[in-house]
């Protein structure tokens, strides 16, 4: 018992002792360390969501990378200690910052320089980086072998299929400007669904130099709270088409000296984008609005039909010119006064036929047409810049808009906007608002379906099938019945659309369109296509061959039987 109590006098003596020669002897010391440095709350960025097409392939995705650094400063006073303590171990510090420098021009694959490398570990700086995208693990090594060196979490977004879908995907990079820091979108949906990408950051602690927040101890960081990883999307694009498509306007652009090309390939029923193809890196499609000319007059053909407003037999006559309120309308090429049916004012691309067919609609009509086949409104797809296009307000209109507007000037559209036109023809006469972005995967695994966009009935039934049989004598290529569009024509399919041409105010070049869809008996995909470029039929043959592997590719069955031949001009 008296050894026991012995004991413990002798153990308080002695941390009673120790207690006094750190108050006493040490306190300067531990003092001036503690000023050197403080706790510090810092953000720990969370892991970004993939994007991933219709079949659950990867377009973009993001990996765990690390930047190295160092804090000269420090680095140099601990390799002093060390030599101070073992000189016969330590080496001298330009020989230890080139094993540094050497391991780390190695771990990054050449690609930083060593003269840079050791310019910074051997400076004066408060922190320096040595390199950027190492390997987690690597960057563990590293750190292990030498202290001094840290490693902070970068991201880097990895997009496999290169530029391919980069209008539509856009890209994110790593913002270390940014509070907090982390992979910010910069363009496309990596931009529009940020949020829902980025997920929550996190929290952790760490020691920092007095005075510098952005100046992190090596191994002293310790996490409060977890990242929340983001959201993944689920795209509707299948990424094969859309590899076709943007190969196709690349062809088509480089092989006509165009401007630019694009295509856009929608399912006829639930309007989800297949494919959103341009030939410039800027996607124009949805951006760069343009003046659809002859395949505006869907609109009035679809009124005209619905309303009756020319009678049973579809038929009106057309002569070479006409003018409205002071501005001339003509047909290109001439042609003598004729009786046109409807398919033959739409196979023909007969302006003046358009305009009398409108005329007889009136201002108001016409108008609430064009607004329920969604022009002068955007698509709401979700990509940055989309334009609304144009649409002279109704309380603007005059007599001369019925000159104007029905044939496809003083308007413009997008070219989702004009596929969404024929969408509506091709659905039985309701419109759904294309999407881009089916489904959302928390980073619990569980896949939530987006609510589908809401249908807008524009017209009836079959009032959408007679049009979509009068489309047909578009690309017909009978004897004395020839449509405006053969080139758009598929061998062995049934195919019903419209072509427009525009030239543009420069003179220089013209907006060449086609938009349609088939099978024509029961439509499964809707294209447009829209060529920047000299007056050509590129927008219909851009049409065909999309259309070609769509067949392909879906294996769409040929029809049963030929499109019957339409009568364009009526005998007199």
């Amino acid at each position: 018992m008296v050894l026991g109590c012995v004991f413990l006098v002798v153990l308080l003596v002695v941390a009673a002792a120790k207690l006094v020669h750190v108050q006493v002897f040490q306190a300067e010391a531990l003092s001036a360390k503690a000023a050197q440095q403080r706790a510090t709350p810092l953000d720990i960025p969370a892991q970004r969501g993939s994007i991933v097409d219709r079949s659950g392939r990867p377009l973009a995705f993001s990996v765990d990378s690390r930047v190295l650094y160092t804090v000269p400063q420090r680095l140099r006073a601990n390799w002093q200690r060390a030599r101070d303590k073992r000189p016969d171990r330590t080496p001298d510090f330009e020989t230890f910052t080139a094993q540094i420098a050497d391991t780390i021009v190695r771990a990054a694959g050449g690609g930083v320089h060593r003269d840079q490398v050791l310019a910074k570990l051997r400076g004066t700086g408060q922190r320096e980086e040595l390199a950027e995208n190492i390997g987690p693990a690597t960057a563990w090594e590293i750190s292990s072998a030498f202290p001094d060196i840290g490693s902070e979490y970068r991201a880097a977004r990895v997009y496999p299929n290169g530029s391919l879908a980069a209008n539509v995907i856009g890209t994110a990079v790593w913002r270390k400007d940014q509070k907090p820091a982390g992979t910010r979108g910069i363009t496309g949906l990596e931009s529009s669904r940020d949020q829902v990408l980025a997920g929550r950051t996190g929290r952790r602690i760490v020691d920092t130099e007095q005075g510098r927040d952005d100046v992190v101890i090596p191994g002293t960081e310790r996490d409060l709270e977890p990242a929340t990883p983001g959201a993944s999307l689920e795209l509707t694009l299948d990424i094969d088409v859309q590899f076709l498509a943007q190969q196709l306007v690349t062809e088509h652009a480089k092989r006509l000296g165009a401007h630019d090309a694009s295509v856009v390939v929608l399912d006829a029923k639930t309007a989800e984008v297949l494919a959103l193809a341009t030939e410039q890196k800027i996607n124009t499609a949805v951006s760069v609005p343009f003046e659809p000319g002859g395949a505006a007059a869907l609109v009035t053909a679809a009124g005209a039909v619905e309303d009756g407003t020319l009678g049973r037999d579809l038929t009106l006559t057309v002569p070479e010119r006409v003018r409205v309120d002071g501005v001339e309308v003509r047909d290109q090429p001439g042609h003598a006064t004729q009786d046109f049916t409807l398919a033959g004012v739409l196979a023909k691309s007969s302006d003046v036929g358009t305009v009398q067919t409108a005329r007889k609609l009136g201002e108001d009509r016409l108008a609430e047409l064009v607004s329920r086949f969604g022009l002068g409104g955007r698509t709401e797809l979700g990509l940055p810049g989309e334009s609304a296009g144009q649409v002279p307000p109704r309380e603007h209109w005059s007599a001369s808009t019925l000159a104007r507007v029905p044939i496809g000037h003083d308007v413009s559209v997008t070219l989702p906007q004009l596929a969404g036109m024929y969408q509506a023809i091709a659905n039985d006469g309701v419109r759904v608002p294309p999407r881009l972005v089916r489904a959302e995967t928390k980073q619990n695994g569980h896949r939530v379906e987006l609510p589908r966009p809401a249908g807008i009935r524009v017209v009836s039934p079959q009032t959408a099938t007679t049009v979509r049989g009068l489309l047909r004598a578009v690309v017909q290529d009978a004897p004395g019945q020839k449509g405006s569009s053969p080139a758009a024509a598929l061998p062995g399919y049934q195919v019903a659309g419209k072509s427009g041409t525009r030239t543009q105010p420069n003179g220089q070049r013209a907006w060449n369109c086609f938009a349609g869809m088939f099978p024509a008996e029961s439509p499964r995909f809707v294209i447009a296509t829209v060529v920047d470029g000299p007056e050509t039929d590129a927008a219909a043959r851009l049409f065909r061959e999309v259309a070609d592997y769509l067949a392909q590719r879906y294996h769409v069955p040929m029809a049963k039987e030929r499109a019957p031949v339409q009568e364009l001009v009526a005998p007199r």
